[in-house]
C-alpha cells in the first residue's frame, strides 16, 4: 500500500523541488516511488522528526500537537503523551472544526496534562491548575499549520480553513517534500496552482507540499511588489512557509517520569498583598528545578513535584477593623505594611494564631490527600514529602509539626512561680492556702483529663499533618528569633533534636542570603560556639566537581588575629570562584564590601532599622541571647570561644576547627554573594531573591535525591 512506502529522492537527489522531478512524481504517481523504497530508512522532519505519510489525507492524532499558552506569552507545546490524549479526546467529544459540545448524552472526561498539574477542557478549549486556584484560565490550542522554523501553530480558525482547503484539493495525492533539509529553499519561479484568501491573509500552494501564507497588509504589498521588481520571487521576498503536522510525532512513551518526591511551598508574609505571588514564585521555583534535574538527575526515572501553599487568602480573620482604624495619609504604604508586617502582628495575638496555623495545617493536608487520591501509587512506592517554607511560613510550619502552643509556655511559667514561691519564707497560713490550691488543681488536671478522653478538644488539640516530613527546608527564616524569644538556649549536644526531633522531621535545614535582614542562624541555639563557625556555603550553580556538603569541614568565621599565620592572611583577601567549593575561611564576608546586614545573620543580633528592628528590637538588646558574633564584638572578646560544658576550641594552622563538640549534621547554608553584588541593594532583594536561584534549586534537588542516588550509584552523588 502507498503508506508503507517511503519518499525516495532517487536520482533526482535531495531538494530537487523547483526542477519538476518531485511534482511529477507526485502527479504522475510513480516517478519517484518504488517498492524497494519501503526498505529505506524512515523520513524525518529535521531535528529528528517523526516519518511522513505519502499520500495526502486527514492528519493522525499523532500528527497534531496541542498548544497552551501562560500569561500572554508564545504557545508552548504540550508533551507528545498529553498533546495526543488531549487529542483523542478531542476526537471522541466529534468536533469537526473545532472544540465543541460534546455529543448527546457523552461525558467530558478532562484530561489530566503537565505531570498532573493541570487538567484540559477539551469542550471549551481551557486548562486550569488541580493544586490551586487561579482565575484566568490558560487557553489551549489545536495545531494544524505551522510556521517554518519557530513552529508556532497557526492561530485555530485560519489552520482549519486551510486544512479544509488543503484536503478538498489534493487529498490522496502524493508529497514530495525533502524533510531533511534544515532551510527551506525558497519557489523562484513557481506560480501558485492553488490559492486561498483569507481575512487578513492569503494562502498560495506551489505545489502539495509547498504552502506560504503571505500577509495582504498595504505595507507588505508595497514590499513585494518592490522585491519581485528586482528579481525576486514571491514567495522569498514576503511569504511565510508553512507546514502541516507537527515537527514531531505525539507518542505514549514522551510522558513525564513519576514523581517520588513532593515538596509543599509556604509563603511567609504580604500574601494579602498579592494572593497569587505564592503560586508564581513557585512556578519559578519549579521551572528552575526542572533545567536542574535535566542537567544533573536526568539519569534518574523519577522526579520532584513542587505543589504551592496559598493559605492566607481564605482566612477572616479581623475582617477589615485594621483597614478602618487605618489613616488616610500615605495609604499606599500603609496598607503595604497592613498586608505584610501585620501578618506577624496576627501570629502573635492569641486571638488570631490558631486561626494562621489551622489554616496553614488544614491547606497542606488537603493537598496531601488530594494528591494521593489522584497518584494512588505514590505512597505504595514509598514517596516522600518535603517542605520550604519562607519567612513567616517557617515559623508557622514549625509549630505546626511540633504542636508548640503558647499555652504551654504560660504553664512552665506558672510552674516557674510556684517553685519560686516554695523556696521563699511563708506563714503557717500561707502555706496552708498553698497547699489547697494544688490539690485544687490536681484535681482540675484530672477532671480536663477525664473530659478530654470523652470528648477530643478542638482547642487544645495539637494540629497533625498526613505525612511524615523528610526535609524541612527554611529559607529567609526568623524562626531562630521566635524559639529564643521562647527560651530555647544552646546545649551540649549537637543533635537537630535539641530544635526539631528528628521523629517529626528527618532533616532541617536554614537557607539564607547573606544581607537578609529577616533571615537568622539556627546553628548557635544548639551548640553556641557555632555563632563562630562559618555557615556552609552553598554551591553555585556551575561549580566543576563540588565537594559534597557532608564532605566540607567547619571552618572559623572569625579566627583569632594573629598575622603570622599566612594562610590567615590570604584567605581574607580571596574572593570565592564558582570552582573554589570548599568554604574559606572569611572574616568578614568580605572587607571591601560595607557590612550592612552582617549582624541580621550572625547569630541572633538586632536587625538593626526597619521592621525586623521594630519586632525584634527587644531580642537584640538582650546580652542572654545574643552570643557576640559581629566585627566588634568578636575582637573584643577573648581569643579564644568557648561552649557551654566544653573545653576551648582549637584550630589548626589553615583555620579548620578542630571542636570537641560537632553538630550531627550542619543546619545553616548561605548563598554565596555575588562578585560585584551592592550590599545596599541586596539588603533590600536578598529577602525575596530564592525563589529563581538556580543554586538553590541545585541544593533542594540534592537533598531530596540524595538516597535516591546513594542506591542505586553512588559515584553520581559525587558529582553533584
Amino acid at each position: 500500500s502507498a503508506e508503507s512506502l517511503r519518499y525516495s529522492t532517487g536520482t533526482g537527489g535531495e531538494g530537487s523541488e523547483g526542477e519538476g522531478a518531485g511534482l511529477a512524481s507526485s502527479e504522475s504517481g510513480g516517478s519517484g516511488f518504488s517498492l524497494a523504497a519501503a526498505a529505506l530508512p524512515e523520513r524525518r522532519r529535521p531535528g529528528g522528526g517523526r516519518p511522513r505519510y505519502e499520500v495526502v489525507r486527514e492528519l493522525g492524532a499523532e500528527e497534531v500537537r496541542w498548544f497552551y499558552r501562560e500569561d500572554r506569552k508564545t504557545w508552548k507545546p504540550f508533551i507528545g503523551y498529553d498533546s495526543l490524549r488531549i487529542e483523542l479526546a478531542y476526537r471522541a467529544l466529534g468536533a469537526a472544526g473545532g472544540p465543541g459540545e460534546p455529543r448527546e448524552g457523552e461525558a467530558v472526561e478532562p484530561v489530566c496534562v503537565r505531570s498532573g498539574l493541570y487538567e484540559v477542557d477539551v469542550a471549551n478549549a481551557e486548562s486550569y491548575p488541580v493544586y490551586w486556584n487561579q482565575t484566568e484560565k490558560i487557553p489551549v490550542m489545536r495545531g494544524q499549520w505551522f510556521i517554518d522554523g519557530t513552529w508556532q501553530p497557526l492561530e485555530e480558525e485560519e489552520s482549519n480553513l486551510i486544512e479544509q482547503e488543503h484536503l478538498n484539493r489534493f487529498r490522496g495525492q502524493q508529497l514530495q517534500e525533502s524533510f531533511d533539509m534544515e532551510v527551506s529553499k525558497p519557489v523562484d519561479g513557481k506560480e501558485a496552482i492553488h490559492s486561498l484568501k483569507l481575512s487578513r491573509n492569503h494562502v498560495d500552494w506551489h505545489s502539495v507540499d509547498e504552502v506560504y501564507l503571505y500577509s495582504d497588509a498595504t505595507t507588505s504589498k508595497i514590499a513585494r511588489t518592490v522585491t519581485q521588481k528586482l528579481g525576486f520571487s514571491k514567495a522569498s521576498s514576503s511569504g511565510t512557509r508553512l507546514h502541516r503536522g507537527y515537527v514531531e510525532e505525539a507518542t505514549l512513551e514522551d510522558k513525564p517520569p513519576q514523581t517520588s518526591h513532593i515538596v509543599f511551598v509556604v509563603h511567609g508574609i504580604g500574601q494579602k498583598m498579592d494572593q497569587g505571588r505564592i503560586i508564581k514564585n513557585t512556578a519559578m521555583m519549579r521551572d528552575t528545578a526542572r533545567k536542574v534535574e535535566e542537567k544533573y538527575f536526568s539519569n534518574l526515572a523519577t522526579h520532584v513535584e513542587f505543589l504551592p501553599v496559598e493559605w492566607r487568602s481564605k482566612l477572616t480573620l479581623d475582617g477589615d477593623t485594621v483597614d478602618s482604624i487605618t489613616p488616610d495619609k500615605v495609604r499606599g504604604l500603609r496598607d503595604m505594611l497592613n498586608s505584610s508586617a501585620m501578618d506577624i502582628m496576627y501570629y502573635t495575638s492569641p486571638l488570631y494564631r490558631d486561626e494562621l496555623v489551622k489554616g496553614l495545617q488544614q491547606e497542606l493536608n488537603r493537598l496531601y490527600t488530594l494528591f494521593c487520591s489522584r497518584n494512588p501509587e505514590f505512597e505504595e512506592k514509598g514517596g516522600k514529602v518535603s517542605i520550604v517554607s519562607h519567612s513567616l511560613g517557617c515559623v508557622i510550619t514549625y509549630d505546626i509539626m511540633t504542636g508548640w502552643n503558647p499555652v504551654r509556655l504560660y504553664e512552665q511559667l506558672l510552674q516557674k512561680e510556684e517553685e519560686e514561691l516554695e523556696d521563699r519564707w511563708m506563714s503557717y497560713e500561707e502555706q496552708r492556702l498553698l497547699e489547697e490550691l494544688y490539690i485544687t488543681k490536681q484535681r482540675l488536671r484530672e477532671i480536663e483529663e477525664r473530659l478530654h478522653g470523652l470528648k477530643a478538644s478542638t482547642i487544645s488539640k495539637t494540629p497533625v499533618l498526613k505525612f511524615k516530613v523528610e526535609n524541612f527546608f527554611c529559607m529567609g527564616s526568623p524562626l531562630a528569633v521566635f524559639l529564643a524569644l521562647r527560651g530555647i538556649r544552646p546545649g551540649n549536644s549537637g543533635s537537630q533534636d535539641h530544635i526539631l526531633p528528628r521523629t517529626i522531621c528527618n532533616r532541617l535545614l536554614n537557607i539564607f542570603h547573606p544581607t537578609d535582614p529577616v533571615a537568622y542562624r539556627l546553628e548557635p541555639l544548639i551548640l553556641k560556639h557555632y555563632s563562630n563557625i562559618s555557615p556552609v556555603q552553598i554551591h553555585w550553580y556551575n561549580t566543576a566537581n563540588p565537594l559534597p556538603y557532608e564532605h566540607m569541614k567547619p571552618s572559623f568565621l572569625n579566627p583569632t588575629k594573629e598575622p603570622t599565620s599566612v594562610s590567615d592572611g590570604d584567605s581574607v583577601s580571596t574572593v570565592p570562584s564558582p570552582t573554589t567549593s570548599p568554604v574559606m575561611v572569611r572574616r568578614h564576608y568580605g572587607e571591601s564590601i560595607t557590612n550592612i546586614g552582617k549582624a541580621s545573620i550572625l547569630g541572633a543580633a538586632s536587625i538593626g532599622k526597619g521592621l525586623g528592628g521594630m519586632l525584634f528590637s527587644r531580642f537584640g538588646r538582650s546580652s542572654t541571647t545574643n552570643p557576640e558574633a559581629g566585627k566588634e564584638g568578636a575582637e573584643g572578646d577573648e581569643k579564644k570561644t568557648t561552649t557551654v560544658g566544653t573545653p576551648p576550641l582549637s584550630h589548626s594552622s589553615s583555620g579548620f576547627l578542630e571542636p570537641i563538640v560537632e553538630l550531627e549534621h550542619r543546619i545553616d547554608f548561605e548563598l554565596r554573594e555575588g562578585l560585584v553584588e551592592s550590599r545596599y541593594w541586596s539588603a533590600v532583594t536578598s529577602h525575596t531573591a530564592y525563589w529563581s536561584s538556580l543554586d538553590i534549586a541545585l541544593f533542594l534537588l540534592t537533598f531530596m535525591y540524595k538516597h535516591d542516588q546513594e542506591d542505586p550509584d553512588k559515584s553520581n552523588l559525587e558529582a553533584v
